[in-house]
């Protein structure tokens, strides 16, 4: 069984819950260059994606709420759901990015 990565931004939705509705990417600065990490489905209508420099997003979605990474808690939330699967299976693999 293959883990899959936390989305970013679902962590935010789940502890900020006015999030949910509105367009919202986690990632690069508003002012330097930067790239957008993750971005949930109301801003993915938009044609916000992971990989995006965050300039383009903003173009695409100008009101996009832009919140900056909370690994911490994203690294919380993964354990988490791995500590679930291992109740159920003991063949749990770590995503591997790419």
């Amino acid at each position: 069984m293959s883990i899959w990565t936390v989305s970013f931004a679902a962590v935010e939705m789940r502890d900020n819950p006015a999030l949910r509705d509105i367009p919202l990417a986690i990632g690069g600065s508003r002012v330097q260059r930067g790239v957008i990490s993750t971005a949930n489905y109301p801003a993915r209508k938009f044609g916000v994606r992971s990989a995006m420099p965050t300039a383009t997003a903003l173009k695409l979605c100008p009101h996009l709420t832009l919140l900056p990474g909370r690994f911490d808690a994203y690294k919380e939330a993964s354990n988490h759901i791995r500590e679930i699967f291992s109740r159920y299976t003991s063949r749990i693999e770590p995503a591997v990015a790419g």
